[in-house]
C-alpha cells in the first residue's frame, strides 16, 4: 500500500511539472515571441520597429551570465528595472510569480545553459 501512495505522488508531481513546461511554452508564445522569435533567438516580427535587438534566449554564453533572479526581476518589473531595453514591459499583473517562474525555467531550457555554467 505505501508504495502505491509514493507511486501516485510521483506520478503527480510528474504531471504537474509537464503542466508547468506546456504552460511556460504557452506563455512565451503568447507573451514573447513577437520580440524574441517563435525559437527565442530574438528575431520577433516586432524587431523592424525597435531600435533595440531583443536578447537572444538561445544565447548560452549571455544567458549564463544571468542568474535566474535577474531574469524573474526582468520579466515581473521590465527591461529598466536590470538597466536594460524599457522596451522589455513588466508582465507583473499578467503573469504570477509562478508563472514567471515558469518562465524563466522556459529561458533556461531555451539556451541549454544555467546560471554560471
Amino acid at each position: 500500500m505505501p508504495n502505491r501512495f509514493l507511486l501516485l505522488v510521483l506520478l503527480a508531481t510528474c504531471c504537474i511539472q509537464i503542466q508547468a513546461k506546456e504552460a511556460a511554452a504557452d506563455n512565451y508564445k503568447a507573451y514573447c515571441v513577437q520580440c524574441h522569435g517563435s525559437d527565442g533567438k530574438g528575431d520577433g516580427v516586432n524587431v523592424k520597429d525597435m531600435p533595440v535587438v531583443p536578447r537572444d534566449h538561445t544565447d548560452a554564453k549571455s544567458m549564463s551570465g544571468r542568474s535566474d533572479a535577474t531574469l524573474f526581476k526582468a520579466i515581473k518589473e521590465g527591461g529598466a528595472s536590470i538597466d536594460k531595453s524599457i522596451l522589455m514591459p513588466p508582465w507583473d499583473g499578467t503573469l504570477s510569480d509562478e508563472e514567471i517562474q515558469d518562465l524563466v525555467q522556459h529561458l533556461r531550457v531555451l539556451c541549454k545553459c544555467k546560471f554560471g555554467s
